[in-house]
């Protein structure tokens, strides 16, 4: 009779544990729309790198992006923007060095990394490699052979996991980048977007000759991802 009362116990107990477990709520998708003349990027904002997410939605939804430019353009490499001085910046002028007067901690993660389409945060030389607190760029990358990939490993003694060795064949990216810069998100539609931006004419500083604004950034809604077919 003891040892059933103390079950009984027991079970009492592990019910509102099973119960929680069971109704978990889903973790929130965090996208946002990024406007240009050249068309729309929707950006995935990754919840493993909860500072840079939650600064980048800050700043969305201060409209802070809104009107500002990719002042740096490198075809095969990247698109940056985020800088406040671009906003009235006048033709040729050097860009940059805008900022917001604030570091956002850095965020590595070992399964981030600098594949064809992903966010990530610029920053300046500091020892701890804290992020700019406005400034990020897009990329846009290259493909990479074994023996590609092999040299740079001897390089910076820094072995690239099998799946993202794959990626860096197939899609491409900028494994140098690795480990060394947050990636906080990526682009889940309008690759072809970031692409035109990247062919873009540029001067001898990596500014396009002609202006290319972010029309607006703002937070997606009711975003659900594509299922998909097996």
């Amino acid at each position: 009779m003891l040892k059933k009362n103390y079950i009984k116990k027991i079970l009492l107990l592990l019910i509102p544990v099973l119960f929680l477990a069971a109704f978990k709520p889903k973790e929130k998708i965090h996208t946002v729309l990024l406007k240009t003349k050249y068309g729309t990027m929707r950006i995935l904002l990754y919840n493993e790198t909860p500072k840079h997410r939650d600064n980048f939605l800050k700043l969305t939804n201060e409209h802070f992006y809104d009107s500002l430019l990719f002042h740096r353009v490198i075809k095969d490499f990247m698109i940056q923007g985020g800088d406040p001085d671009s906003k009235h910046a006048k033709a040729g002028q050097m860009l940059g060095n805008g900022d917001v007067g604030y570091y956002v901690d850095a965020e590595f993660r070992p399964n981030l990394f600098h594949k064809k389409g992903v966010i990530a945060a610029a920053r300046d030389e500091n020892p701890t490699k804290a992020s700019s607190g406005c400034q990020f760029y897009i990329v846009q990358g290259k493909k990479f052979t074994d023996a590609d990939l092999d040299k740079l490993e001897q390089q910076t003694g820094r072995k690239i996991p099998a799946d993202q060795r794959e990626v860096y064949k197939t899609i491409g990216g900028t494994p140098h980048l690795d480990q060394g810069y947050t990636v906080y998100g990526e682009v889940i539609e309008g690759l072809n977007v970031l692409d035109s931006i990247a062919s873009v004419k540029c001067d001898k500083f990596n500014r396009p000759l002609e202006d290319v604004r972010i029309i607006s950034i703002t937070q997606g809604k009711d975003y659900k991802p594509k299922k998909v077919k097996h």
